[in-house]
């Protein structure tokens, strides 16, 4: 199995799709919602601007107020303000919405990309996007109904302004072609202030992790403590501050500038309305919708900072859900096919390399040829940095080779039976996950867990609770116990633990290797353990030594695994 075959896709997959198609992917099931949302605040907007012309025609009619001018002033007010409210329920309704299908997505994207690619995008990016990134995107969609009920009014009161003045409206149009221009031009230097500030985010949530999860070690060393905090956690803040101050100050240059040319507009209206031949009606009218006008202009003026940082965060979005997408149809279920009599494992030349961001290799696992049969112990022993745990990863599928082939039972296990081929396996990593809920719970299953806990001496500290350990506040070692049992509860035919004996005391620790190891062998287990107990190697049916990405040597311990040392303490478990 090579990486390019992993990679492939057809011109119509997810991988392959443009970022305004991936966009398009996101929001178009509540596409029709939204179109509904924003025709009904146009449709307000447009009722609004028809109200200013009704009321600016009754102030100048001759005649009393009619009864039809009242009827139509009641009913645009209704439309006016019932539609803006529909509008903005509706669109706060389907923007919710679609903000929680994209945190669905995307976090059903993570769940299902390859590990390489969820180690390349990195926890505090990935962190930072569900958050920072969604909830920009949410603050603009809840907006959007009042930026439509807004331009509506702007375009329906400039057909009105044209309607009673043609000069009025050329200047007024003027002026805000002159804002636009004038937003257009500063929008080079918004996007790369929030391009920038976005950056400084994904550094400021790497450092929050630092604060929290390196709190230990930042409070024994002060030195260190002052480089997190002063350094890189407040030169990240500084930097969003710095960056939002600028774009902000684009922002309200442009937004006085725009102000000052409307007033400028206006005063000329009021001051060579003679030399214009305008009405004094036409005048007035022309200043009042102006004047209204500026209300709804700097609405849509003040969503430009809005919106740049919605199309920075979409843009980060998108650009995750696409890298994201290539395993998005991975299956939970294990093909019976993979249920074998033999189970053997085997990589046949098999290669995988870690790459800089120039394309040289950092490091390369392999050639690697290596079949584990059922039913063995192998122990994987080295150096550290020989390539221990990237040759586990590669034998559970979770990295996909470059060249050669992983083979189970002699089939080539190909991309589309990855989630099925590691479905046959167990594991706890050095830098396991601990869940603290069970999965799949019943009665049975809770009696079981309960009994591990007890047999692996933490009652007094954990059990079982509404289908969930009590508490996962344990040390080191008692954690990585409570890693173990749910390893047990998965009953698959392959387990793998890589260096679980590491945080234990010497007591449990002889017991796993001689009394844990051997009964999961007597089941039928196929157990593969990254180890540094060199005493304990005697247990082992092979044991694989790496060395520099290379198999050193593949060979059968003196003892063998079948006559292990039996400790008092294992006897007293027992």
């Amino acid at each position: 199995m090579t990486r390019s075959a992993s990679s492939a896709t057809s011109s119509n997959s997810p991988a392959s799709l443009s970022p305004t198609q991936e966009v398009w992917g996101l929001v178009k099931p509540f596409a029709f919602l939204v179109t509904i949302a924003t025709m009904i605040g146009i449709l307000s907007g447009l009722a609004t601007a028809w109200l200013l012309a009704t009321i600016n025609g009754a102030l100048n009619a001759p005649a009393p107020l009619s009864w039809d001018t009242l009827v139509r002033f009641v009913a645009l007010c209704v439309l006016s303000i019932g539609g803006t409210a529909i509008a903005g329920v509706t669109n706060s309704i389907v923007g919710q919405r679609m903000i929680a299908s994209l945190r669905k997505e995307i976090s059903n994207r993570v769940t299902r990309a390859p590990l390489p690619l969820i180690e390349q995008f990195r926890a505090p990016r990935i962190l930072a996007i569900l958050s920072n990134d969604v909830d920009t995107v949410s603050a603009f969609t809840f907006n959007f109904a009042g930026y439509a009920v807004s331009f509506a009014i702007v375009v329906g009161s400039l057909a009105y302004l044209a309607s009673l003045s043609m000069s009025a409206f050329l200047l007024f149009l003027f002026a805000i072609l002159s804002v636009a221009g004038l937003a257009l031009y500063s929008k080079t230097g918004w996007a790369k202030d929030y391009g920038g500030v976005r950056d400084a985010q994904d550094r400021l949530q790497q450092q929050f992790r630092a604060i929290t999860d390196g709190a230990k070690e930042l409070r024994l060393n002060q030195d260190r403590s002052h480089q997190v905090h002063e350094i890189h956690l407040a030169g990240a803040v500084d930097t969003i501050s710095r960056l939002k101050v600028s774009a902000m100050k684009r922002f309200w240059i442009v937004d006085s500038i725009g102000s000052g040319i409307i007033f400028i507009v206006i005063g000329a209206l009021f001051f060579f309305r003679g030399k214009l031949g305008l009405e004094p009606a036409a005048v007035t009218g022309s200043i009042l919708i102006m004047l209204y006008i500026r209300g709804p202009a700097e609405q849509i003026l003040n969503g430009l900072p809005a919106l740049f940082q919605a199309q920075v965060a979409f843009r980060r979005i998108t650009s995750l859900s696409k890298g994201l997408s290539a395993a998005r149809s991975n299956a939970q279920e294990s093909d019976p096919g993979f249920y074998a009599p033999e189970r053997s494992i085997r990589l046949v030349e098999g290669v995988y390399e870690f790459k800089k961001p120039d394309g040289t290799v950092d490091f390369r696992l392999g050639p690697i040829n290596l079949t584990i049969d059922r039913g063995e112990i192998i122990f994987v022993v080295g150096e550290n940095g020989s390539g221990k745990t990237t040759l586990v990863k590669a034998l559970l599928g979770l990295y996909p080779l470059d060249s050669g082939a992983l083979e189970f039972d002699g089939r080539h296990v190909v991309v589309s039976d990855l989630p099925a081929y590691r479905q046959m396996f167990s594991a706890v990593f050095s830098d396991y996950f601990l869940f603290s809920d069970l999965i799949s719970v019943n009665g049975d299953l809770a009696e079981r867990a309960q009994a591990y806990i007890e047999e692996f001496e933490i009652a007094h500290k954990v059990d079982v609770r509404d289908a969930a350990f009590s508490t996962i506040d344990l040390s080191t070692g008692q954690r990585k116990r409570l890693a173990l049992i749910h390893a047990y509860l998965e009953q698959r035919p392959i387990m793998m633990f890589d260096e679980w004996a590491a945080d234990q005391d010497p007591t449990f620790r002889r017991i796993f290797y001689e009394r844990i190891l051997p009964d999961l062998k007597a089941q039928g287990k196929t157990l593969i353990v990254v180890s540094h107990d060199d005493r304990f190697f005697h247990l082992a049916d092979r044991v694989i030594t790496l060395h520099e990405g290379l198999i050193a040597s593949d060979h059968i311990p003196a003892s063998g695994a079948g006559h292990p040392t039996q400790h008092p303490a294992v006897q007293a478990i027992k």
